[in-house]
């Protein structure tokens, strides 16, 4: 006889369940692409566009952490392109005047994290929108990028192997790109899942004033939250610089577009609360498989961004829609 406790489930509530996953679908329709892709050209399934696809999304994806977390938090950032840009810029100029690449990484990045700290306080202390803020440091950081290298991409030849390595290298057949990429997915996605200093994200981008009452400080996490994401642009700008081997001052143009995407394909809310660092991930990889595949099939470049903002418009739209159910 069974005990006084609830029924256990059957394996068709485990079924249920699972197929009611977002993550779960974005699988599928990740498989269902690469099956048509694999009969529509010869080239998709190599090793070469599969390594080119990963390596596209898998330093995009560190931003698409930062951006996720952040959404969660209720919040956004439209700065991440630039910033990112930024980075590879700061650190490009104080390597060509004489500084350790490697100490001129790190200047850069903790230079991206007071970027996020800056728009901390103008969204928890002067009480301005993220919206606002994070368009405002994107045009100025975007200046600064043209300002410090009068428009011109910074050739970084000399840069020692080592260094390149970050962004180049591989451990057998696995590029260094893809390990660091899923160690910084797996660590913050088990902060979020499992800590209870991220769950207060939730709490904060569910209900700010109810998760301030019950004695959570939002306005801290907020800050953190926002200081975090540009911290993480600026680790993608250095190894983005690395696997080049230079500093383009325009890279990351519309990278806003396709990081948002991602994020809100994976379940992210645009209204706060609601997320996981998996779902981004996988609405990552499929933005890239999309992208892929449009290249695979010769479709015009300006389509290209067509189809982009349609899979964005979609994907809002059903946050919305959910959102409305969910009474928000």
């Amino acid at each position: 006889m069974q005990g006084q406790g609830a029924a256990p489930r059957e394996p068709a509530d485990y079924v249920k369940r699972l197929f009611k996953m977002r993550e779960t679908g974005l699988i599928l329709i990740i498989l269902a692409l690469f099956i048509a892709m694999s009969f529509a050209s010869p080239y998709f399934l190599t090793w070469v566009n599969m390594r080119a696809m990963a390596m596209a999304f898998a330093v995009e994806g560190i931003v698409v952490v930062g951006m996720t977390i952040l959404l969660i938090s209720g919040g956004i950032d439209l700065s991440v392109g630039s910033v990112t840009a930024l980075a590879m810029v700061i650190a490009g100029l104080l390597f060509l005047n004489g500084v350790d690449p490697w100490t001129a990484s790190a200047i850069s990045i903790l230079c991206c994290a007071g970027i996020g700290a800056f728009m901390g306080f103008f969204v928890t202390k002067v009480g301005l929108h993220h919206f606002i803020v994070s368009l405002a440091v994107m045009v100025i950081a975007r200046g600064a990028c043209l300002l410090g290298t009068g428009g011109r991409p910074l050739g970084l030849y000399t840069l020692p192997p080592e260094f390149k390595f970050v962004g180049q290298g591989a451990v057998g057949v696995i590029p260094i790109v893809i390990i660091i990429f899923v160690v910084v997915v797996l660590a913050f996605d088990f902060m979020l899942r499992k800590t209870t200093a991220f769950r207060k994200v939730f709490y904060t981008g569910s209900n700010e004033k109810a998760a301030a009452y019950s004695g959570i400080r939002t306005k801290r996490v907020i800050f953190l939250t926002t200081t975090l994401c540009s911290t993480l642009c600026g680790v993608a700008g250095i190894i983005y610089m690395a696997r080049f081997g230079s500093a383009q001052p325009t890279f990351g143009i519309g990278m806003e577009l396709n990081v948002i995407a991602a994020a809100v394909i994976g379940g992210a809310s645009l209204s706060g609360g609601s997320g996981t660092i998996f779902g981004a991930i996988l609405g990552a990889i499929l933005l890239s498989v999309v992208s892929s595949s449009l290249a695979l099939l010769d479709v015009s470049v300006y389509w290209q961004d067509i189809i982009r903002g349609s899979i964005l418009l979609a994907a809002v739209s059903i946050d919305h829609y959910l959102n409305k159910r969910r009474g928000r």
